[in-house]
């Protein structure tokens, strides 16, 4: 059994990580990607010509070419949630397993979005920028998360527990998701009327690009704050910048973007009035071996010819056959 595993040399310290190797190893011939740049296209396709398994970084996209052109090939295995960038139909025709990790940075993301609330009300950020700077910043007044309201949109894991934080530290929550029935919720144009902090926590899909625009800004509460720790297709971020030139926004924080790889883009980020971080919220030593060592699992047993956790079109996994050949 031969596995790519298409990770750079930084990715893989950063998002695999030596443990989740070592056991990947224990399950078949591991062949590593030895370049900066992604593996992708053409020269994805090339390096698994021998491959029977890809497990797959974000950055390497899984296109029809892909599952048309790599005969040997078994199944691709994303080291992620987010599988937009995979053509399942494709893989699907072609007879190939697709799987997804599952969610292991619930903790990481909410620790992040606390960082923001704590951050964004109480300037953080802005008065270490100024010292470090040269410049005394000018003493001005905070604000309690404790007592303050937070929207939370999308309840999803993460969302729950931001809901948990959030309430064990005194705020007010509202919550929006139109897909949840078994919990209190109010409506999308009330939590953006009475929010302090609104956190767009929705499924990036065609439904939901831009669920954050002009019409959503223009009826925020004026110095309300925006955190975005999800997908930068969720923002319209040029209303965005509206928003925050105009003063109806405080600030916002963000952790993702359209720039490339979901980074915040550069222009947005460098506003005083932003925080940003590049696309790291997720991105803890607990986190990410979930992810990476449930590849391992995942690998381990599709060898044993069984479909598992997280394949997303078992029923049409037809190549199994090649591994009894």
């Amino acid at each position: 059994m031969k596995i790519l595993l298409t990770h750079s040399p930084e990715a893989m310290a950063n998002y695999y990580g030596e443990r989740a190797l070592s056991g990947l190893r224990s399950v078949g011939d591991v062949k590593l990607h030895q370049d900066s740049h992604p593996l992708e296209g053409e020269a994805l396709i090339k390096a698994a010509q021998d491959c029977d398994l890809i497990v797959s970084y974000r950055q390497s996209p899984g296109p029809a070419a892909v599952f048309e052109r790599l005969p040997k090939l078994v199944a691709f295995l994303r080291c992620a949630i987010d599988i937009r960038n995979v053509d399942v139909a494709a893989a699907s025709k072609a007879g190939v397993l697709v799987t997804q990790a599952s969610a292991g940075f619930v903790t990481s993301v909410t620790e992040l979005v606390l960082g923001f609330l704590v951050d964004l009300s109480r300037g953080i950020t802005r008065s270490a920028h100024l010292y470090q700077h040269g410049r005394v910043p000018k003493a001005s007044m905070g604000r309690e998360l404790r007592g303050s309201t937070i929207g939370v949109i999308g309840y999803g894991a993460i969302g729950r527990e931001v809901v948990r934080v959030c309430k064990a530290l005194g705020m007010r929550v509202l919550v929006n998701d139109p897909y949840v029935k078994d919990m209190e919720q109010v409506t999308l144009d009330k939590l953006l009327r009475e929010s302090d902090y609104v956190v767009p926590l929705a499924v990036a899909s065609a439904e939901t690009e831009n669920l954050i625009g002009k019409e959503a800004f223009s009826k925020m509460k004026e110095g309300a704050f925006l955190i975005n720790v999800s997908r930068g297709n969720l923002v319209d971020e040029a209303a965005l910048e509206a928003a925050l030139d105009s003063g109806r926004l405080a600030g916002c924080a963000i952790d993702v973007g359209r720039a490339p790889d979901q980074m915040p883009t550069p222009r947005l980020a460098a506003r005083e009035d932003v925080i940003a971080t590049p696309h790291t919220a997720g991105l803890t030593l607990p986190a990410i071996e979930h992810q990476s060592l449930e590849t391992v699992s995942q690998a381990g047993e599709i060898v044993k010819g069984r479909a598992p956790k997280g394949a997303v079109n078992a029923q049409h996994w037809t190549r199994k056959a090649l591994l009894h050949k």
